[in-house]
């Protein structure tokens, strides 16, 4: 049997608007290519995110480096390539500043490039954060 609504006090347009954003909310929880934990060295822990001799972290658009948290904002994929350039909005030891880094995906080993102004960075991909 049918269902129907009685929309008491809400435009159609209103259910419709709330119905397309319900629909795109689970692709906003979906994690991105470059999600995960990465090791600062050959011999670091992965456990310990933030610190030195530890891992840096890249979570649901956060980048968690040494004592910096950065949001990563307005993402322009790279054509051609497993490649994305991010705004970075990071704070950390008592400043903030924007920074833009392009950021892609080992194509031959589990790890991330990570390109800076005048800075290029590999990260190898933690196994299991728990480590």
């Amino acid at each position: 049997m049918p269902v129907c609504l009685k929309t008491t006090g809400m435009k159609r347009t209103t259910l419709a608007r709330l119905g397309a954003a319900l629909t795109i909310m689970p692709l906003a929880l979906h994690a991105g290519p470059f999600d995960g934990t990465y090791k600062q060295t050959a011999n670091a822990e992965c456990a310990l995110v933030g610190v030195d001799g530890g891992s840096l972290r890249i979570e649901d658009d956060i980048f968690y480096g040494v004592e910096v948290e950065c949001r990563m904002t307005n993402p322009v994929m790279i054509e051609d390539m497993q490649a994305t350039v991010f705004d970075m909005a990071c704070i950390g030891e008592g400043s903030t500043w924007e920074e833009r880094v392009i950021m892609m995906l080992d194509a031959q080993d589990p790890g991330i490039y990570m390109i800076w102004d005048g800075y290029a960075f590999r990260y190898e991909r933690c196994e299991d954060p728990g480590e």
